[in-house]
């Protein structure tokens, strides 16, 4: 795909100027390990990999979020900062080439979460108005922490809240997910004695045990994953196995996936179905009513925004807000978004630093273009 310069590079890099992001360049070479690591299933499934002389694992990239935080980590750089990016990027897909060009910003370190968050949808609209002027457009926004809080206030196990949080946004995994909470399938696939050492939790017989199977295969104790490790994962897929959700919190976690409502209606909705199922969620409901009035600051027209509470983004980072931007009627987005607020603590920063930021995948703006 071929940029149209100067027209489009100009137009996004003026935008870009107007708005206090500051443009910056990232490595194609990056290291592999934090997007295997980090970036989720859909995305690690298709970069391009390599090695290094040294068997150092590489690859191309295959987004800029993750190379600009490593690159503000390494540059001791203060922060707030807002950098801005346009550039190529390198992934299989399914529905163009494996090469297309990206642009975006990151916003890191704004304390003020809903002022970063809305700015961040508010840069992503105004840049597509821009590119693609009287095109209607569809935003489309969910929310990790409020699903979270949800799971949180039914008092499931940090396990259990912790594997359905991953899958948010993925329709196939959480159904799977919420009917096992449904009926449970137990312990079944294990035989004697790991059953019975699981169902009694003790731990140190299953890990003995473990490692004498271990010893058995010619296999070492001491390489690869410690018998202590296998055997307290083994107890805790069990623990996930026996939950069963009750009946009346299951349809409570349905009705909230089904909330899908015009954006300025969604705090009340939200509010209304915490009180009907009497979960605790003043916080989450805080926050995210906090950033619909930073949003609807930014004079953004409701009608265009909607908010579904099943909405998610499919990488592994994100904490909060989620959104993506369409072409009105459109199936695929032109933008995609969020808030990732630990993603630079595990990159290696020495505090965390909240963030959020977005992408643009223009060879599908250039299709709509004139």
């Amino acid at each position: 795909m071929t940029l149209r310069p100067p027209a489009i590079a100009a137009d996004i890099i003026a935008l870009f100027a107007e708005r206090g992001a500051e443009p910056v360049d990232v490595a194609i070479l990056q290291p592999a390990d934090p997007f295997l690591d980090m970036a989720g299933e859909d995305l690690r499934r298709r970069i391009f990999l390599t090695e290094s002389e040294t068997g150092k694992s590489l690859c191309l990239r295959p987004e800029f979020t993750i190379p600009v935080c490593l690159d503000h980590i390494a540059s001791h750089a203060g922060t707030p900062r807002r950098y801005a990016y346009l550039g190529e990027v390198f992934r299989q897909r399914r529905d163009g080439p494996s090469e297309f060009f990206q642009t975006g910003v990151e916003d890191l370190g704004e304390r003020d979460v809903a002022v970063a968050d809305a700015r961040s949808v508010a840069d992503a609209h105004a840049l597509l108005e821009r590119l693609l002027p009287g095109q209607k457009l569809a935003v489309t926004l969910g929310d990790q922490s409020v699903f979270e809080a949800v799971l949180a206030a039914l008092g499931l196990p940090r396990g259990w809240r912790m594997r359905l949080a991953r899958a948010f946004g993925v329709p196939d995994i959480l159904a799977s997910a919420l009917e096992q909470l449904a009926a449970p399938a137990g312990n079944n696939m294990l035989e004697e004695p790991a059953a019975s050492l699981v169902a009694a939790a003790d731990l140190p017989g299953l890990s003995l045990f473990i490692e004498d199977e271990m010893r058995e295969a010619g296999l070492s104790p001491s390489a690869g994953r410690k018998p202590d490790d296998i055997a307290r994962r083994l107890l805790e897929k069990s623990e996930l196995a026996s939950v069963r959700l009750s009946e009346i919190a299951l349809e409570a976690l349905k009705t909230f996936l089904a909330i899908n409502v015009p954006f300025d209606r969604a705090a009340g909705t939200l509010a209304e179905f915490a009180r009907g199922s009497k979960l605790s969620m003043g916080a989450a409901l805080a926050r995210f009513a906090e950033r619909a009035e930073a949003l609807a600051a930014h004079g953004l027209r409701s009608s265009e925004i909607r908010y579904d509470a099943a909405f998610g983004r499919p990488l592994d980072y994100y904490t909060g807000l989620v959104f993506e931007i369409a072409a009105d009627g459109g199936e695929r987005p032109l933008v995609g978004g969020g808030r990732y607020d630990r993603l630079l603590t595990l990159l290696g920063a020495p505090k965390p630093i909240p963030a959020v930021g977005f992408s643009v995948w223009l060879d599908r703006v250039e299709e709509l273009r004139p």
